[in-house]
């Protein structure tokens, strides 16, 4: 049975709703319980350790600070390996009041998945976002899906409707018909 390990964290309750919305939708697509739901809060290595499937959501709060309970998840994420897991991310932002820094703590975790070992899946288009700068920005494409729910919320489950696929299918799981 597939496993996915969906990881968030959150202080206003925005990433929980989406990170809630991504499960209900993955488990319509691969049945009920494939998907555990888990906050970053108190989280260990060895909470990562089960999953080889890992979508993992994180805000980005003003000038590029991370949330707080990913930024002391850091020491423990540093020592996941990596390697043979494959890994998703999905991250809000505000792209106008904080254009230099849109969903910036995408790509400061990007960067140690990757360095441990990961492969990362699900990068997304920049194409439709007006931020100036963004850690989680690799050429024409950001490392995860960046949502903005505070200026593009009409977006939002489009956005996440077309990224689901993607990372499925990136993800090597064949969604049944």
């Amino acid at each position: 049975m597939i496993k996915i390990g969906l990881f968030y964290g959150t202080d206003t309750g925005n990433t929980e709703t989406i990170a809630k919305e991504i499960k209900k939708k993955l488990e319509a697509k691969l049945g009920e319980g494939t998907v555990d739901m888990l906050e970053i809060y108190k989280k260990k290595k060895e909470d990562m350790d089960k999953y080889d499937i890992l979508i993992l959501g994180m805000p980005t709060w003003y000038d590029g600070e991370l949330q707080g309970d990913w930024e002391e998840f850091i020491p423990e994420m540093e020592k996941v390996d990596f390697t043979n897991k494959k890994v998703a991310f999905f991250g809000l932002g505000d792209q106008y009041g904080y254009a230099a820094y849109f969903c910036d703590a995408l790509g400061v975790f990007a960067d140690i998945v990757e360095k441990n070992g990961g492969k990362l899946s699900g990068m997304w288009p920049v194409k439709g976002y007006e931020h100036d700068e963004s850690k989680a920005q690799r050429g024409d494409k950001f490392v995860g899906l960046c949502l903005d729910t505070d200026n593009q919320d009409e977006l939002t489950n489009e956005r996440i409707d077309a990224w689901l696929p993607q990372v499925l299918q990136e993800f090597g799981i064949a969604v049944p018909a």
